[in-house]
């Protein structure tokens, strides 16, 4: 793989975007075959989510300085990590190895990061021990006899792990070592709870879906730092999310700045339902485990390019597990304008690492650049 040393001016704009623009972690925008080192002076730091960006001024190839602007992880997953915006000392020499930005030469994809004197970190360094054990702290059921979900939750981070032969990837953080060991093969790690499930479209699904596909990516809900989904962004990305839990009703707060109310002193939905990303959620307790049925609202994107009307109706199932602790949630999403069959998937929350907190958002990487050409 090659490695380019050189001052920032002269980075080559690399060719034409890509259809995985669309993918985690915006690679599309980013040319993986190229690795380069940067180095400068630090300036500032932004902790936004879905990525943190780090500034410093380069030395350009004209004798001045050229403002850089370089992508981390999301603000949420750098503190469940243990990073911090003290770590990021103003004035501070800074050295990079990562890759170019395919358009923008003052950008780039940090890989590692070097600031003062400070030890060389990686991209998903872990700052932090595992989250405690808290079974023994908490009840497992209210006085009224329901199990106790409330609290801070967050899925287990995926961390980048290299297996002894062939290709790497994100892994859930307590694999790490056995795959790293070969002790776990790569196609045993479990999916992440987050992304498109298998569903069929009807052709009024199938034009909505283009129509997503094609649209600037800055119409994309995420690339406006909104909610795509209350299925989708439960755990994409990480984020801390708090359940608050009364007599007649539960409060999900995701991470995202969503926050759902699920009525458990109603049997039935309200006539008139005012339509919102949310949607309207009423719930019941069915043998140990919460039963919430949502509908009302606003035609939106489920995940990645799979489009929802006005008609999806969404059931979740959350139960509570002990062993370790842990809340798993299945669901089935329903729209007979867009789906032919049912949208069905699953995802486990585990008792969060850090304080659930709602992180600001802001979109740089994709900001001001079209789709033209992508594909």
């Amino acid at each position: 793989m090659p490695r380019v040393s050189v001052p920032v001016a002269v980075l080559a704009v690399c060719g034409p975007l890509c259809a995985a623009a669309w993918a985690h972690h915006g690679f599309g925008r980013f040319d993986l075959s190229t690795e380069i080192e940067l180095e400068g002076t630090l300036t500032g730091v932004d902790f936004v989510n879905p990525h943190a960006y780090l500034y410093f001024d380069a030395p350009a190839a004209d004798g001045g300085v050229m403002p850089m602007r370089c992508e981390m992880r999301a603000a949420t997953v750098l503190r469940r990590s243990g990073w911090s915006e003290e770590m990021f000392l103003t004035g501070a020499h800074v050295s990079i190895v990562g890759r170019p930005h395919r358009d923008d030469p003052a950008s780039c994809y940090i890989e590692t990061l070097t600031i003062g004197d400070a030890p060389t970190v990686e991209r998903y360094e872990q700052f932090t021990e595992a989250a405690p054990d808290t079974r023994a702290e908490r009840p497992l059921r209210l006085p009224s006899g329901e199990p106790n979900i409330a609290g801070d939750w967050a899925q287990e981070q995926y961390l980048l792990a290299s297996p002894p032969e062939g290709r790497g990837g994100l892994v859930p953080k307590s694999m790490v070592e056995a795959v790293e060991s070969g002790e776990i093969a790569m196609a045993e790690v479990p999916e992440a709870g987050w992304g498109a499930r298998p569903v069929t479209l009807t052709e009024a699904g199938q034009a909505a879906a283009d129509a997503v596909r094609e649209a600037p990516i800055e119409d994309h809900p995420r690339m406006r730092c909104e909610i795509t989904s209350i299925l989708f962004d439960w755990v994409f990305d990480g984020p801390i999310n708090r359940i608050t839990q009364s007599e007649n009703e539960i409060t999900l707060e995701y991470g995202r700045g969503l926050t759902r109310t699920i009525r458990l002193d109603l049997e039935e939905h309200p006539a008139g339902i005012e339509p919102s990303r949310a949607g309207h959620s009423i719930g019941r307790w069915e043998n140990g485990t919460l039963v919430v049925d949502t509908v009302g609202f606003l035609p939106g994107i489920l995940a990645g390019d799979v489009p929802h009307s006005g008609q999806l109706h969404v059931v979740e199932r959350f139960t509570l597990e002990t062993e370790p602790l842990a809340l798993k949630r299945d669901y089935v999403a329903e729209d007979p304008v867009y789906f032919t069959d049912r949208y069905v998937g699953s995802d486990t929350v585990k008792p969060a690492d850090a304080p659930f907190a709602v992180d600001p958002c802001e979109e740089l990487t994709y900001r001001n650049y079209s789709r033209e050409g992508r594909e």
